[in-house]
């Protein structure tokens, strides 16, 4: 409707122009110098209100603009006005106006919002430009790094050296865990750096968290796993030696005085010998449980060197290859890139493959098909890995959480270290081990 009426009136105004020049020209060349000179005032005149008019509408549309820019919304212009036009121009800026004034204070409150959101967050975070400043950090960042306010990277380096030396570069990084000591104590952090783009402006935005809590509350669960599996294993080797030693004492003690040695007789003697034997037997299997106990202790650091990762799944299907072959197992292996190299300590990646592959022989011991595949490669994330898959029953999920705690076992036979030392292994590798059983079962080492 406003377009409209400027659209009409500058029509009208530009053909009054034309009509005023085309009577001027004609008085003029009638020599009509009289009407020739009041026309001439007219057509200046009406020229002058054309650029008036224009000038006019052009300056509160540019003050309306920069209002906005300002984001100043107490500009109003006024709507009764002689000219029908420019009262509805100013009844649409006006409207427009508040409309703008409305979306800027809902994006206030929703800002407000988020910020309050982001302050009462229990993770902290902030943002980093492209020269290191700090346009943002919630108080629990500040809170975690005992240092405000933040301003830029700088900073960092009055709180942690080598935690400064971590961000100098302004580069993104993944996960990454941080042992940060101060006069409050230790805190363990996990630092994750992202790139964000904002209105065409380069940001990382910084996620710390404090991980301290959950470790310590794994660490005590894991020491409950233990004590009970410990307890668990110790009663069982002590409850027997208890209950024979006491039967044996009934020969050798009557009440509060020692038997004579005319009351023993062939049975006695015998039945003495087979409960020291079993003695026997339960104390040797206590000494090998306390020396896997021991062993698991203490597992040497790595002597790591670059090793073909071919290499070492060929020794593994040889050094398996006779039970599969006995057993009726597929046993496959694949490595990609053809040179792949792993800085492993052998004989310790060795003794871990080895164990992983044994425990997938006998999870498809008498199974049909039975099928064992060695992977090794590198992952979407450009970590070098190796996975050992078999098509057994798979794991019930309830015991998932239990198969890595030292001296867990659901086999007759066997210590239950196995995978416990797996991890400590892949731990001093700077690495970790993972399970994943739906069907199938596939454990893969991951090496960073």
């Amino acid at each position: 409707m406003v377009s409209k009426s400027i659209y009409y009136q500058l029509i009208f105004r530009i053909i009054f122009i034309v009509v005023s020049a085309l009577l001027v020209a004609y008085l003029y060349f009638n020599q009509n110098y009289l009407l020739f000179g009041v026309v001439c005032i007219i057509f200046i005149g009406q020229t002058y209100g054309l650029v008036y008019y224009v000038n006019q509408t052009n300056r509160k549309i540019a003050y309306f603009f920069d209002a906005i820019k300002n984001e100043d919304f107490t500009l109003r212009f006024p709507e009764k006005l002689s000219v029908k036009s420019l009262e509805e121009l100013n009844h649409s800026l006006n409207m427009l106006n508040s409309m703008i004034q409305d979306i800027h204070l809902k994006k206030q409150a929703q800002e407000q919002y988020y910020q309050e959101i982001l302050r009462q967050a229990d993770i902290g975070i902030f943002t980093i430009n492209a020269k290191g400043h700090i346009l943002y950090a919630n108080p629990t960042v500040q809170n975690l790094l005992n240092y405000r306010p933040l301003n830029h990277i700088k900073q960092l380096r009055l709180i942690d050296q080598n935690l400064y030396e971590l961000f100098e570069t302004l580069e993104p990084f993944e996960n990454t865990i941080y042992s940060l000591g101060n006069e409050r104590g230790k805190r363990e952090l996990t630092l994750k750096c992202t790139p964000i783009t904002i209105e065409e402006n380069k940001l990382l935005l910084v996620i710390v968290h404090d991980i301290q809590k959950e470790l310590d509350d794994k660490e005590t669960d894991s020491w409950v796993k233990l004590i009970r599996v410990l307890t668990h294993e110790i009663m069982n080797s002590i409850t027997p030696i208890t209950s024979i030693s006491e039967s044996i004492l009934k020969y050798y003690k009557k009440g509060n005085e020692l038997a004579t040695p005319e009351a023993f007789g062939e049975l006695q003697i015998k039945n003495t010998a087979k409960g020291l034997e079993v003695i026997k037997e339960q104390g040797n299997d206590l000494m090998s449980f306390v020396q896997s106990y021991r062993t698991f202790l203490s597992v040497p650091e790595p002597d790591r060197e670059l090793i073909p990762a071919k290499k070492i799944l060929e020794k593994v299907k040889l050094l398996l290859q006779e039970y599969t072959n006995t057993h009726n197992i597929q046993f496959e292996i694949y490595c990609e890139p053809e040179n792949l190299e792993l800085y492993i300590d052998e004989k310790q990646m060795t003794q871990i493959l080895l164990n992983l592959g044994k425990n997938a022989q006998q999870a498809i011991t008498g199974q049909t098909n039975g099928l064992i595949i060695i992977h090794s490669g590198i992952d979407m994330q450009g970590k070098k890995f190796i996975s050992v898959k078999d098509n057994g029953p798979g794991i019930p999920p309830e015991l998932l959480d239990e198969i890595f705690v030292p001296f867990f076992t659901t086999k007759n036979t066997g210590t239950g270290i196995g995978l416990s030392l797996s991890k400590q292994i892949m731990r001093l590798h700077g690495g970790s081990i993972r399970v994943i059983s739906n069907g199938n079962t596939t454990f893969t080492l991951t090496f960073e």
